[in-house]
Parts: C-alpha cells; sequence; structure tokens
C-alpha cells in the first residue's frame, strides 16, 4: 500500500526537553543565515506535555543559551531552590541529617529551580511554534524509514483505527504518514524504541557499557499552607532500600503549596519480590516525609523510567540520516539527578550541526561525525566525564560506601579521580532467584498517605483505546508462566507501577498471564528489567497513555 507523504528537512520524534530545544535552535540558526529550514515535531502524547515526567530541580544552563530573555518571555521558572536537605534514613522511623560539608557538590542545587518539566516543554513547545516549527501532537512515531543503503529518510507514523486482531475498523481506519526528512532526530525520550532499534541494528552500543536504568515514581501533592517552604529540596538515601537494591528519594516544594515527592528505584535490583510502587507507598510513612504531606491531599501520580547509565553507556549517537538526543542517547548527569538541562543541551548541539550541514547546501543521508566531535567539545561532555563513576560506585559499594567514594570524587577530584569504573552486568540480569531472596511484606495503603495501584493509575489519566493491539508485545508467550514464574515468581507483577501484569489464577486451578494494557503509563520498566528480555514496548496509537498536569 502506498502510503502518503510529507516532507521536511528535519523531522523530530519526541516533544520534551531535546527535542522542542533542538527545534528551536534550528529555526533560529536558520533565521540566523537568512535561510527557511522546515522542522516538523510528532509527539505521541494527547498534547505536549502530557507525558512529561520528571523531578524536577532544573538548572537553567542550557536555557540561558538557548533563549537569554527567558524571564521575560515567560518561561514557568518561578520557585529559585532556597534550601537543600539531605538525609540518610536509618529504617522506618529514624535518620540522620547529612550536613552539606559532607554531600557530593553535584547534590547542592543553589542556582537552580524546582519546576513541572511537562509545563516547561509546553512554552518550549510555544517558543517553537513562534519560530515556525510545525509540532503534530497525538501522532506515534511507529518506525524509522531506512532505504536499502541504511540511511535513515524519515519515520512513519502509526496507524489509526486498527482492532485487537489488527485488521482496521470500518470507518475508523486511517493510515499512517510517511514523514521523510533530509535528517531525523530521535528524542523519544528514557529507553526509546526507535532508539532502540537502531541502537540494535546498528550496533552502536558496542564498546559502551551496557546502559543503566531506575524507575522514577511520583507523585503531585496540595499540603497545608502552614508546611509549606517554597524552594526547599529534600532527597534521601537508605531505607526502604539498601546496598542490593539501591536508589533514593526526593520532595521538592513547588509554588502554590504543593509539593513533589518520588521515590528512584535503580534498576539494578537483586530481589525479584521488591515492588517499587509497594517501596515508594512505604516510604512516604517515614516521619521526615510523612510531616509535609499530613493534612494534604494527592492530586497527581505517575511513573518513567531513567536512563542513568551516563558516559560510560552512551552509544554512538549519529547513523546516516540521524542522530539521536537526550534520554533516547542516555545523556542524563545521575551524579546531579538532572537530564533536562543535558538533553535540552545535546538536541541544540545537534541541530547546529544540522543546521549548518543545511545552510551549507547538503541534501541530507550523511552520517554527521561532527555532531560527536561537537559534543566532546562542549560542556556537557564535561559534566558526563566528571560524573561517569557515580552509578558504578553506588551499583558496586551501595548508598554508603558508593556515596563516600563519590564525595572524593566530586568534591576532592572534581570528578577527574584518575581512574573509570564500570558496571557491566546489564540490569535484567541482576534478580536474583525466588528461592534465594526474601519475600516482603507490604503494608497495605491507608488511603490517606499511601496508595493502591489502581487508584493512582487513575490520577494519572490513563487512557488507551481498548479496542486495539496491544501494545506489550511477548516474544514467547509462554515464558511468564514456564520460566520467569518458578525461577522469579514472575517479578512483571511488582516491577510494573501500573497493574499491567498479572497471574491470574483459573478455575481448574492453572493460572494465566494477563496484559492490562490499557493501565500502562508508558514507564518502559517492564521492556528493561524482564529477566528474559521476552517483553517489547511499542508505542500505541496516538493520544493513547496518561494525561500528567503540572508533571
Amino acid at each position: 500500500m502506498e502510503r502518503e507523504y510529507m516532507e521536511f528537512d528535519v523531522v523530530i520524534v519526541g516533544a520534551g526537553p531535546a527535542g522542542l530545544s533542538a527545534a528551536c535552535r534550528l529555526k533560529q540558526k536558520a533565521a540566523l543565515a537568512g535561510q527557511d529550514i522546515s522542522v516538523c515535531v510528532v509527539e505521541k502524547g494527547s498534547e505536549v506535555g502530557a507525558h512529561i515526567l520528571s523531578g524536577a530541580v532544573f538548572e537553567p544552563r542550557a536555557l540561558e543559551e538557548l533563549f537569554p530573555d527567558w524571564k521575560a518571555l515567560g518561561a514557568p521558572l518561578n520557585t529559585p531552590v532556597t534550601h537543600d536537605d539531605i538525609y540518610l534514613l536509618k529504617d522506618a522511623l529514624n535518620a540522620r541529617k547529612l550536613p552539606g560539608a559532607i554531600v557530593p557538590k553535584t547534590m547542592h542545587n543553589q542556582g537552580n529551580y524546582i519546576i513541572s518539566l511537562g509545563n516547561l516543554c509546553r512554552w518550549l513547545a510555544q517558543q517553537a511554534e513562534n519560530l515556525g516549527v510545525e509540532i503534530y501532537p497525538g501522532f506515534a512515531a511507529q518506525e524509522a524509514l531506512i532505504d536499502e543503503d541504511g540511511v535513515v529518510r524519515g519515520i512513519v507514523t502509526g496507524d489509526m483505527g486498527i482492532d485487537r486482531e489488527g485488521q482496521p475498523k470500518p470507518g475508523m481506519y486511517t493510515p499512517g504518514m510517511e514523514l521523510r526528512a533530509k535528517y531525523t532526530l530521535f528524542a523519544e525520550g528514557s529507553r526509546g524504541h526507535i532508539g532502540k532499534q537502531l541502537i540494535q541494528r546498528f550496533q552502536l552500543a558496542a564498546g559502551a557499557d551496557p546502559q543503566h536504568y531506575a524507575i522514577g515514581i511520583k507523585e503531585l501533592w496540595d499540603i497545608d499552607p502552614a508546611k509549606h517552604q517554597p524552594g526547599l529540596v529534600v532527597h534521601t538515601a537508605g531505607w526502604p532500600l539498601d546496598d542490593d537494591n539501591t536508589g533514593g528519594s526526593f520532595l521538592y516544594h513547588l509554588e502554590n503549596n504543593q509539593v513533589v515527592v518520588g521515590l528512584i528505584v535503580d534498576l539494578s535490583y537483586q530481589n525479584p519480590y521488591l515492588s517499587p510502587f509497594d517501596e515508594f507507598q512505604r516510604y512516604k510513612h517515614h516521619p521526615v516525609i510523612k510531616q509535609y504531606l499530613e493534612g494534604g491531599k494527592r492530586v497527581a501520580y505517575g511513573a518513567r523510567a531513567i536512563t542513568k547509565g551516563g558516559l560510560n553507556c552512551l552509544p554512538k549517537m549519529a547513523v546516516k540520516g540521524a542522530i539521536l538526543i537526550g534520554c533516547d542517547a542516555g545523556t542524563l548527569n545521575f551524579a546531579k539527578i538532572k537530564g533536562s538541562h543535558t538533553a535540552m543541551k545535546s538536541g541544540m548541539l545537534a541541530a547546529e550541526t544540522i543546521a549548518d550541514a543545511l545552510i551549507a547546501g547538503r541534501d541530507g543521508g550523511e552520517e554527521l561525525s561532527a555532531y560527536e566531535q561537537a559534543f566532546k567539545q562542549s560542556w556537557l561532555y564535561e559534566e558526563l566525564y566528571a560524573s561517569r563513576n557515580f552509578g558504578p560506585a553506588i551499583h558496586k559499594w551501595g548508598a554508603i560506601k558508593g556515596g563516600a567514594f563519590n564525595f572524593i570524587d566530586q568534591n576532592l577530584f572534581g570528578g577527574k579521580i584518575p581512574f573509570t569504573l564500570h558496571d557491566t552486568k546489564p540490569d535484567h540480569a541482576c534478580l536474583k532467584r525466588a528461592a534465594e531472596s526474601k519475600k516482603i511484606d507490604y503494608p497495605r495503603p491507608d488511603g490517606v498517605i499511601s496508595f493502591d495501584k489502581l487508584s493512582s493509575v487513575f490520577l494519572s489519566n490513563t487512557n488507551h483505546e481498548e479496542d486495539q493491539p496491544v501494545h506489550l508485545k511477548l516474544a514467547d508467550a509462554s515464558i511468564p508462566l514456564e520460566k520467569n514464574l518458578p525461577l522469579y515468581d514472575e517479578p512483571a507483577q511488582r516491577y510494573c507501577p501500573a497493574g499491567v501484569y498479572e497471574v491470574v489464577s483459573n478455575d481448574d486451578g492453572s493460572k494465566r498471564f494477563q496484559i492490562n494494557a490499557q493501565n500502562c503509563v508508558h514507564c518502559k520498566t517492564c521492556d528493561i528489567k524482564d529477566p528474559a528480555q521476552n517483553i517489547t514496548w511499542v508505542p500505541p496509537e496516538g493520544t493513547g497513555g496518561p494525561n500528567y498536569p503540572n508533571m
């Protein structure tokens, strides 16, 4: 079937900080050169920001470069950080506040802002459209257009109106379009679906350490105004996690008597009985955190994978006709727990490289090796180099000993300690067998501070057209029950923060593996953590998934 097509100079997949910054920079460079560069951004969410989830304490360095007049333009950076509190939680009741002098420098947030990254992306989209960028929300990029010479020539958007069996629905079917481009930027965020395919197809990760991930789970609360301290940043390490199952937490005081609270669990965790969602619900009862939430009301919930491997795990980012940017490549600085300013900078560097090629009259399709050179000469590379040991140290030695190493590396050596730690075990290979692991008895949610998965998914405004193909694909349908269940007590029913995966008992005593795809919040954890690497997340119909407000 011949698809309809549209042609652009540049197509960008994903309207997050990387994609939108790239779009804006392309148009700025074109205007400076007195030329026109046509730029199209496709976004699978129902609107820009619908699928954006981040802490977020935001470092404005890249924004200052992109829009020096961002304050006058009304960028939603309303709450400067006033104070950092860092605690080591010893157990469910006790904690020790750490003096600032022994905290790694990268954890200090002076000059940063507590923001909603979704709202910043909505603002960036307005700037992009003002510059002449075409943005199409509600369109999921299904696959890359790759010609017989292995050159990326754009993307194909997903078909709409397909039923569960893959057949067109009468009167509702709309085939996807080809969006052809001289250059394509992939800015899909963590564990991007097409980015993953390109990394595998072109062996872009050869020579790099395996990529590492975490899952971040977050809630937005309206709290008692008497407890609200705008600009306060609280981070914790320790309980409810431990040295075999590492991570940390955050609580940030935004404007309007709101706080965001979240738990980050490294997906290198070992205990198959661990449920990141339930650890988060339990964590909120710790007195250090509960003091702010009591008397408040939870208003939003979401979850998202975090690409945290850093410099050691970066794939080659440029292929013929395309560049991977932001978390699709893995540019997050985990030592700072920040990826927005680095994503923006990677998008801007890619945009400058592409704009130079187009202004010079190139027709596209070549490998833009100038991007990797520009990346290596940028402050982005400097930052990632300085934090290259942070994650491996935590994985190797746990929160306290790893934290002590990171203090020495960051504060005494400025990230230039004369060796590099490596972490070569992929996250999905880290689970211990269920027989060797301790079951975890999670307390029942109280409906006041802690909640269940289904009421949480309801707050994420997640919606999918039910009669469509299941977008969570099993390579082998027998593996969940025949392999994962006996070996690991099928961890999908616990690592998914949205109740998508269940092991259900039938009337005859047999079991079945059930996928509730309509609950999916697009976090991608299953694609990463499944021990058999049997689950592939593919995009559902455009507009499907969460609709996050102010996240």
